[in-house]
């Protein structure tokens, strides 16, 4: 019997939305190995105040997921959305327990098919979390057997490593070439 994962997928929007979609439906409607637990556009009133934004996607969508995979783009690191979703993901609440975390680069990000990584272009949150051990960051893949076991050890990864979720919370989005 296959495991399927409630996974929240967090990216950058105007960016990254392509390979989002994609990701989604290879892995939730094609190979049928995740829940998407993402949210789609035009689920969230765009004219809403950020905390109640923050509080809807928290309750209505972390809450409900096993796995956040943040997708990183070129430009991910710079969004204040995506470093607020993976904190909220690896904080354990009564309300929220904590979500396994691992992130993709997308073939867009300047490391990607690379062995390493330019650390200060991912988000840093994602970063600590994977010198940490917590997390995983690996190359954009379409085989369901790869992603399914890298969202399956971070499933299992998720309370066995106490995650750093000490850096500071982003106020606004950033900018430059890199976030250090």
């Amino acid at each position: 019997m296959k495991v399927r994962h409630k996974v929240f997928i967090s990216y950058h929007h105007y960016n990254d939305q392509f390979y989002r979609d994609l990701f989604e439906r290879l892995f939730a409607v094609y190979y049928d190995i995740i829940v998407s637990k993402s949210v789609q556009i035009g689920d969230i009133e765009s004219n809403l105040l950020v905390n109640t934004v923050r509080q809807k996607i928290r309750d209505e969508y972390l809450g409900d997921s096993t796995v956040t995979v943040v997708l990183v783009g070129t430009e991910t690191w710079k969004r204040k959305h995506v470093d607020w979703e993976i904190s909220s993901s690896i904080r354990n609440t009564s309300n929220n327990p904590r979500s396994g975390l691992l992130g993709i680069l997308l073939p867009t990000h300047e490391s990607y098919q690379n062995k390493t990584y330019n650390e200060y272009t991912v988000p840093p949150r994602l970063c600590h979390n994977q010198k940490c051990g917590f997390a995983n960051i690996y190359n954009w893949n379409e085989d369901p057997n790869i992603v399914g076991n890298w969202i399956n050890l971070a499933f299992h990864n998720r309370f066995k490593v106490e995650p750093d979720n000490s850096y500071p919370n982003y106020v606004n989005n950033r900018s430059g070439e890199r976030w250090y």
